[in-house]
């Protein structure tokens, strides 16, 4: 038996650096929550200050993803061979459950006021509101590139975007109430709101339970992928097929190649798994090969026992 394990050249999967992207969102963040602290303050407005509160936990959730994508890119150990590249799947799935835990704080927040509607305070919390839809837009843009491939970055991406339309809800709420006294749209606004981000937050939830119980990614086709392996010449049949996710960015793959003649040799491993990477974006690749007459053989010395060929 022989085995060959790589790690192809041109990785386009690894963990980004979003130290800069990180940095400006929080101390944006920090920003926004002293000025609603003031502002709440000086108009006596209970709900600035408890956005204020809202706006500290995304902070949170901020530096849960930076330590996550930090702790990602320190090199393996005897302990830990795999790093901690899985702390990202961790503080995605942690963000996830925090939005949906915020989302159902607003639901039921807009429910009581459907008994007891109450008016937004003037203008201030309106300006204060749009400031919100600013700085969050801002914030949830540094992350919007790479939202797409990264769960992690997903995450920060999701609870950025999330408060924009939350403050933006509030803003067109408040202007509908200041004109047209219609306090009735407030709650109304809150639950469509909810609703929309839920969509988002239930995928981020949903991937990120099955990132963290090595699920196969869903970009890795499956079926796609044994056709190709078994479609290998020489290849009779292929065992012991895993597909991982070893961070919010890498997947990892080991395999069993049962070939029918002489065993391939490295560089038509070396060229199996560059494949593996550039057409099924898998960036660990371990493949086994086994002779079809030494894997029979291994079958019928073992037919009694459950040892394993």
């Amino acid at each position: 038996m022989s085995h060959n394990h790589s790690h192809p050249h041109g990785h386009s999967h690894q963990v980004a650096n979003y130290n800069r992207a990180f940095a400006i969102g929080i101390a944006l963040n920090i920003i926004f929550v002293v000025i609603e602290v003031i502002y709440g303050s000086l108009s006596e407005s209970l709900a600035l200050i408890a956005d204020a509160g809202h706006n500290l936990s995304d902070v949170f959730s901020l530096l849960l993803a930076w330590g996550a994508s930090y702790l990602a890119r320190k090199a393996a150990t005897e302990k830990r061979t795999y790093g901690l590249r899985k702390a990202t799947v961790m503080a995605s799935l942690g963000s996830a459950i925090l939005l949906l835990i915020a989302l159902g704080g607003i639901a039921w927040e807009a429910f009581g006021r459907f008994s007891n509607p109450t008016p937004v305070e003037g203008m201030t919390v309106i300006v204060v509101a749009a400031i919100g839809v600013v700085i969050n837009t801002l914030t949830a843009l540094l992350f919007f590139s790479g939202q797409k491939d990264d769960l992690n970055i997903k995450g920060a991406f999701l609870h950025m975007a999330a408060d924009a339309v939350v403050s933006l809800g509030v803003v067109i709420a408040g202007l509908f109430i200041l004109f047209n006294g219609w306090l009735w749209i407030d709650p109304v606004i809150s639950l469509i709101i909810v609703a929309v981000i839920l969509v988002g937050t239930w995928g981020l939830l949903k991937d990120s339970m099955n990132y963290a119980l090595d699920a196969v990614p869903d970009s890795v086709d499956i079926p796609a992928l044994k056709q190709y392996l078994n479609g290998l010449d020489s290849v009779e049949r292929i065992h012991d097929l895993h597909v991982w996710p070893l961070s919010t960015t890498e997947i990892a793959l080991t395999v069993h190649l049962v070939v029918s003649d002489s065993k391939p040799d490295n560089h038509f491993l070396r060229n199996q798994q560059q494949h593996l990477h550039d057409h099924f974006g898998i960036d660990h690749s371990t493949i086994q090969i086994e002779s079809a007459k030494e894997e029979q053989r291994c079958m019928l010395d073992n037919r009694h026992s459950h040892e394993h060929c």
